[in-house]
C-alpha cells in the first residue's frame, strides 16, 4: 500500500524530495494500441466500401425520389412503363394500360386471374391456358360498350342479348334442350334444316308457328308419320296447286274414266284414298281401302 506524504513549506525553504518517486501511466500502449489503430482502420475501409457499394446500387437500379427504374410512385398507385416479368403472384386492386397503348399479359404456361373474398376463398377464377379458356363464376356476363348484356351464363339459362345470333359452322348448331327464340332463319340463299336424327322435333308457340320461304319450297320429312293437330281451329292448305301423288287410288269406275277425273274420300280413321268420279259420290264404291 502506497502511503501519500504531504509536506508543507514557507517560501525559501528547501524541501528534499524523494529519491524514487512512483509514477503512474494511464493509457493503451505497446502491442494493444497498434491492434486498436488497426482495428478502427479496418472499420474505416469497411464503411467505405459500403457507401461506394449503396451508392452502385442506387445508380444500377434507377432509385429517384419518385420511385425506382421504371416503376414511378404516384398519388393514384404504381405506374410500371415497359414490359416487367413477375416470378410470383400479383396482388392488385386494379390493373389498367395508359390510355394510348393496350395492356398484354403473357406467360409460357397460363394466366390466372382470381377473385377472393374477405376470408381468402376463390369465387371467380379465369385461366387462359395453351388449349382452352376456362373462367369459374356463379354468373358469367359479357356486356357492350354502352353496358346491355350481350352474353349472360348462369347455373340455369344462357342468355344471348343480340339482336342476332349467327351459326356458321358448317353442321350448324346442336341442341341437346329446348331452344326459345322468335325467329330461326337462314342466310340470304341458303337452305335452312331442322334435324332431330334420333328424337322428335317439336314446335310450339302460344300465338301461333309461321313458316315461310320466299324464295324455294318447305319439305318435311319424317321416319314415321308428320301429325298437324289443331284442337280449336281447322287446317287450312291455301295454295293454288295442292299435290297428293301417292294417295291410294280405289277400283276405276265405267262412269268418268276417260276423263281422269277424281274425288278424294276419307276412312273414318283419317286416311285419304282417291276414288273415281262420277255423277255422284263414288267413295263408297272405293270403301275397302279403308279395311
Amino acid at each position: 500500500m502506497v502511503r501519500e506524504q504531504y509536506t508543507t513549506a514557507t517560501e525559501g525553504t528547501h524541501v528534499q524530495r524523494p529519491e524514487n518517486p512512483r509514477v503512474y501511466k494511464i493509457g493503451i500502449y505497446g502491442w494493444r494500441k497498434r491492434c486498436l489503430y488497426l482495428f478502427v482502420l479496418l472499420l474505416l475501409i469497411i464503411l467505405l466500401v459500403n457507401f461506394a457499394l449503396t451508392i452502385w446500387i442506387l445508380k444500377v437500379m434507377w432509385f429517384s425520389p419518385t420511385g425506382m427504374g421504371h416503376l414511378r410512385v404516384t398519388k393514384d398507385g404504381l405506374r410500371l412503363e415497359g414490359e416487367s416479368e413477375f416470378l410470383f403472384p400479383l396482388y392488385a386492386k386494379e390493373i389498367h394500360s395508359r390510355v394510348d397503348s393496350s395492356l398484354l399479359l403473357q406467360s409460357t404456361q397460363n394466366v390466372t386471374v382470381n377473385a377472393r373474398n374477405s376470408e381468402g376463398e376463390v369465387t371467380g377464377r379465369l385461366k387462359v391456358g395453351p388449349k382452352m379458356v376456362e373462367v369459374q363464376s356463379q354468373h358469367f356476363q359479357i356486356n357492350s360498350k354502352d353496358g346491355k348484356p350481350l352474353f349472360t351464363v348462369d347455373e340455369k339459362e344462357v342468355v344471348v342479348g343480340t339482336d342476332k345470333l349467327r351459326v356458321t359452322g358448317p353442321e350448324g348448331a346442336l341442341f341437346e334442350h329446348s331452344v326459345e327464340t322468335p325467329l330461326v332463319r337462314a342466310d340470304p340463299f341458303q337452305d335452312l334444316r331442322l334435324e332431330s336424327p334420333t328424337r322428335s322435333l317439336s314446335m310450339d308457340a302460344p300465338k301461333g308457328v309461321h313458316i315461310k320461304a320466299h324464295a324455294g319450297k318447305i319439305e318435311a320429312l319424317s321416319q314415321m308419320d308428320i301429325v298437324f293437330q289443331s284442337s280449336d281451329g281447322m287446317l287450312v292448305l291455301d295454295a293454288e296447286t295442292v299435290c297428293l301423288p301417292k294417295l291410294v287410288q280405289g277400283t276405276q269406275g265405267s262412269a268418268g274414266s276417260s276423263q281422269e277425273l277424281y274425288e278424294i274420300c276419307v276412312c273414318p280413321d283419317g286416311k285419304l284414298y282417291l276414288s273415281v268420279a262420277g255423277a255422284g259420290t263414288t267413295c263408297h264404291e272405293s270403301s275397302h281401302v279403308c279395311l
